[in-house]
């Protein structure tokens, strides 16, 4: 638990030297063009060497079976904090909890911090970050100040929004590793204080009432420094508002106590008797680095799929076992066979889908009915808006904000297994996911790509913006070096489900 992570922090931290990650450069860099040694006709696309487990994805992807994997295992160091420019630069295997507990001692953290501790940092610039303060900061790729990269030709670069790299800087994010190998990047810190004041809004008169709370704190002109929210079904929600404060001048709560309550049971409670609809607001104290991982001991809600709420977070338990929370997501992740990852993918929802936030309404109704899990989770994020040229891979927002160069956008955090499969009725959750995925390509939205989807090559460029992707992918190389994006992430490489459709289709018509 805890324990673990400040020993391993002070066995890593204690030992940092600028110089060795020069030399770690040229150890992957000779790695890289040793490979271009060999003919052309035995060399398989790269990729990180990173063992799939080890990773926070819900795929289970098998590409690497067949790559060139290059070894960047020792890349986990923190290598300097600007505080003059407030920035920080590491290297990406550096986690979010590592970094943190770094940060936040200092009175900093960083701008775009993701709630689990187990992320890397650099697998959320090559992918997606975002968090509770991204209406404020957007994703987690607008705070990124500089990455260092190594191309597929051996050629190590300095990638900035207004270098000579531009056309990749704004490439690499959603890419997911497939221009080039992340070596090194600095990011954007904002200075902390030692609490978050956190304001509980609860609202029981109905997604309509919830839906317009939302919108009001995300688009406030003077926002919270934290805004988000928990729908636990179509008539409740809580609304939560975060902000910093100096000192705890009302309860305080310690919600990373072993033996505290899962923080959404805890949120939950707030709802307080179902026969009284008057909203409320409840106030209390968080510590800052226990408010940043208030979601990490539950693993938001999905622990409760595995160990059954009613366990779990019972007050014995969590009393003298609880300091063993939570499992390490990627051990649980090791001994999957194929019949668990199948059923991860068909019996199982883990999706994060970044939409407009005009679509509140229709995007909650639309899960409810086709998975009915609950709670779902509601992030707001700015979306920028950075040109036909150099948008990247998440496209133009539509309806930006007056006067602004973003729209406002949220993340719709569906996590568990439809009621559908709890009641032990028949159940299609693939044909559920494409219906999902219909209604985000229409309205303007995108799937985070750590689960699974089910689109076919066409269905995904009307999803992504390829334009600037394609060109930066031929321009540099990349498309002789590393596997495409669509390749990479996407279709759902576990299971045949192009052929699981035709079957059901083909039963339909017999």
């Amino acid at each position: 638990a805890k324990q673990y992570y400040y020993v391993r922090d002070l066995l890593f931290l204690s030992t940092l030297d600028p110089a060795e990650h020069q030399q770690r450069v040229n150890r992957v860099q000779a790695a890289v063009k040793g490979r271009l040694s060999r003919p052309e006709a035995e060399r398989k696309f790269m990729c990180t060497a990173r063992a799939p487990w080890m990773n926070l994805s819900t795929r289970f992807a098998s590409y690497k079976k067949n790559s060139d994997c290059i070894d960047v295992s020792d890349f986990r160091n923190i290598i300097s904090v600007d505080e003059k420019n407030l920035t920080v630069t590491l290297e990406p295997l550096v986690d979010v909890g590592t970094i943190t507990r770094y940060l936040v001692p200092r009175g900093y953290m960083l701008a775009t911090t993701l709630e689990i501790e187990e992320a890397t940092i650099g697998g959320l610039a090559m992918a997606v970050g975002m968090t509770t303060a991204s209406h404020k900061y957007g994703l987690l790729q607008e705070t990124v100040k500089e990455y260092e990269v190594i191309l597929g030709d051996g050629k190590v670069i300095k990638v900035t929004k207004e270098g000579d790299y531009t056309d990749l800087y704004h490439a690499i994010p959603w890419s997911h590793g497939s221009l080039c190998l992340l070596l090194q990047l600095t990011l954007k810190i904002i200075p902390v204080k030692k609490y978050v004041r956190v304001d509980y809004r609860t609202i029981k008169t109905g997604l309509d009432d919830y839906c317009a709370e939302i919108r009001k704190v995300s688009l406030d002109k003077n926002p919270a420094d934290f805004v988000e929210a928990t729908v636990f079904d179509r008539n409740n929600a809580v609304v939560m508002t975060g902000t910093f404060s100096e000192s705890a001048d009302g309860t305080l709560n310690n919600v990373g106590l072993w033996y505290k309550p899962w923080f959404y049971t805890h949120v939950r409670d707030m709802l307080g008797d179902p026969l009284d609809k008057k909203p409320k607001v409840i106030t209390e104290y968080i510590p800052t680095y226990e408010y940043i991982f208030r979601h990490n001991r539950g693993i938001f809600w999905t622990l409760k799929d595995q160990l059954p709420e009613k366990y779990g977070n019972n007050v014995f338990f969590r009393y003298l076992l609880g300091w063993m929370c939570p499992p390490k997501v990627t051990f649980l992740k090791l001994p999957a066979t194929p019949a668990i990852r199948k059923e991860m993918m068909t019996q199982r929802v883990y999706q994060d889908i970044v939409l407009p936030l005009e679509t509140l309404e229709e995007a909650i109704s639309k899960a409810a009915d086709l998975f009915e899990i609950w709670p779902i989770l509601v992030y707001p994020s700015r979306i920028y808006d950075h040109g036909p040229e150099l948008q990247g891979q998440f496209r133009r927002p539509k309806n930006k904000i007056e006067g602004e160069q973003y729209g406002m956008f949220y993340d719709l955090g569906v996590y568990g297994i439809p009621k559908p499969i709890r009641e032990g009725k028949k159940y299609n959750s693939t044909l559920a996911m494409r219906e999902m995925e219909e209604l985000t390509r229409r309205t303007g939205g995108a799937p985070f790509l750590y689960a699974d989807t089910f689109m076919d090559k066409q269905e995904f460029g009307d999803m992504f913006d390829l334009h600037l992707y394609e060109k930066v992918r031929k321009k540099y190389e990349s498309d002789k070096h590393f596997p495409h994006l669509y390749d990479k992430t996407s279709g759902c490489q576990s299971f045949d489900w192009k052929k699981m459709l035709e079957e059901e289709n083909s039963k339909k018509t017999n």
